[in-house]
């Protein structure tokens, strides 16, 4: 997790970094489907350094990047199943965490770095405080409508 608020900064120190190790990059998010091993070094802020270069030990000759900015429809619609959500308590401490994240539209708080090596997908993540807790509310509303739908599949059964 980063202390700063935008990584797009970030975003061009990785490029410069992966370049100059004579590595191209790929435009490419790598998902919950793909196997995969998380690179764990948090108290390294610039552990993405060690990371490109054990794909360059690995002999990789690409590295994977995405970048996911929080765009103002996305916020939105998080808003309104929280508020769908937590019907008819409106006052709930998710709602203005949500809305308190309108300041950070705009901004990049998650960035993946990627590698393949004998078949699986090495990743290393970059993310904000913000980008953070904006992930934890949108599976807390995704785990919530999981529930309704589970029950609502129950009574169709019965």
């Amino acid at each position: 997790m980063m202390l700063q608020d935008n990584l797009l900064p970030l975003i061009d120190d990785m490029v410069a970094f992966i370049e100059g190790h004579g590595m191209r990059r790929v435009p490419t998010f790598v998902g919950e489907d793909v196997p995969s091993v998380l690179w764990e070094d948090e108290a390294n802020p610039d552990s993405w350094k060690d990371f490109v270069e054990t794909a360059k030990a690995s002999n990789s000759v690409f590295v994977t990047m995405s970048e996911t900015t929080l765009e103002k429809e996305d916020l939105e619609l998080l808003i309104q199943e929280l508020q769908e959500a937590n019907f008819p308590d409106e006052e709930a401490p998710e709602f203005d965490e949500a809305q308190a994240l309108t300041s950070q539209v705009g901004k990049v708080g998650y960035i993946q770095l990627g590698f393949v090596h004998q078949g699986v997908f090495f990743l290393h993540e970059s993310m904000t405080q913000w980008y953070e807790r904006y992930q934890q509310l949108l599976d807390s509303v995704e785990g919530f409508s999981d529930i309704v739908f589970n029950d609502e599949d129950a009574d169709d059964e019965s």
